[in-house]
Order: structure tokens, then C-alpha cells, then sequence
């Protein structure tokens, strides 16, 4: 009997794999769409990247605001989990909170788009803002720590000061192209740094 029940489950549990593989194809080639073309990119567009119908990216997400949300959390999440996976793996501390900056900035380029297109529905967006804090927030805490404690910069920078001073040094980066927000935010981590054999 038990063999059975697990073998009736066993079709409705692939497709519910395949409808999440499906899930998380859409919202890789949105982010994708979104940073080239614009949040109100057709859905043709998107579901060409995916290499899906239309009818499955509405089953999946009914309105573009939809779309526009589950892509702003999905990239929050992977934002989220590249730091300790950056941590375990770069050559430093410092190295770590390099790249993870790297992927913030990444993210924010995008999430400029994707928030205007929120602004209409407030509270949507307030509550996007705060599941951006309560992810991002602690994983920038814990790079800065590492960095204190391997001596890499200085103790006493707030982790919510970095975040929202780099967000600010995004801003209108996709406007002009004269200007290269990098560049500032890699003279702002060498201010950061403790000098060595001084």
C-alpha cells in the first residue's frame, strides 16, 4: 500500500519540480530582460529568453507586477546567499566583501528599474524595501565582521552606512554614461582598509 501512495505522488511531484525549474527559468530571463530592455519589456520578450509560452509565465505570475516582485526577491535571495558562499571561498575577508559589493552592485543596477516600476503600488514596495533589509542587511554584517576580525579594515563602519552609501553612488549610473559608479565605490573600500605596516 505504501509503494502505491508514493508511486500516485510521484507524477504530481515532477510536476511540481518542473513548474518550479519553470519558475526560476522566467525569473532568470526577466532580471535579464529587465536590465536591457526596461521592467515594461513585452512578455514575449521575456518568454523568448526563457524559452517558454506566454500562458506560462501568466500561470506563474498573472500581472507584470507580479513578475516584477518575484524577480526583485529572487535577486534578493541570490544576493543574500553569495555571501557566506563568497566568504567560504575567496582568498579573504576582504576579497569576500570585494566581490559581494561586486554582486550588490550587480543588483542594484537593477533594482533601480524594477523600484520605479513599483512606485505605484506603495505598499508592495515598502514591504520589498524591508525584506531587502532583513536579508541584506545581516549578510553585510557578517563580511564586515570577517573583514574587522582578519584586521583587513577598520572596525566601526555600519553596515546599513555602506549599503545605502553605495546604493546612493548608483544612482543615475544608467543615465550617464560618463559616469562609472565602480570607481568610486572602489577609492570608498580603500578608505575602509586598515594600512598595513604603519
Amino acid at each position: 500500500m505504501t509503494t502505491d501512495s508514493s508511486a500516485e505522488e510521484s507524477p504530481s511531484r515532477g510536476k511540481r519540480a518542473d513548474a518550479q525549474r519553470n519558475r526560476q527559468t522566467v525569473l532568470a530571463a526577466a532580471a535579464e530582460v529587465f536590465v536591457t530592455s526596461g521592467v515594461d519589456a513585452p512578455i514575449r520578450q521575456i518568454a523568448a529568453q526563457a524559452g517558454v509560452g506566454m500562458a506560462t509565465i501568466y500561470r506563474h505570475f498573472p500581472t507584470r507586477a507580479d513578475l516584477v516582485t518575484a524577480v526583485y526577491r529572487h535577486q534578493i535571495e541570490a544576493c543574500a546567499e553569495a555571501g557566506p558562499n563568497l566568504l567560504a571561498s575567496a582568498g579573504s575577508p576582504l576579497d569576500a566583501l570585494r566581490q559581494w559589493i561586486d554582486l550588490f552592485v550587480d543588483f542594484l543596477v537593477t533594482k533601480h528599474g524594477l523600484a520605479d516600476a513599483l512606485q505605484s503600488d506603495n505598499d508592495r514596495f515598502a514591504a520589498l524595501h524591508a525584506y531587502f533589509l532583513d536579508r541584506l542587511l545581516p549578510v553585510c554584517t557578517q563580511l564586515l565582521d570577517a573583514a574587522v576580525e582578519a584586521d583587513d579594515i577598520r572596525p566601526g563602519t555600519q553596515p546599513y552606512e555602506l549599503m545605502r552609501g553605495i546604493g546612493n553612488l548608483c544612482i543615475g549610473s544608467d543615465n550617464d554614461p560618463r559616469y562609472n559608479p565602480r570607481r568610486l565605490i572602489t577609492l570608498l573600500l580603500q578608505g575602509l582598509q586598515r594600512p598595513h605596516g604603519s
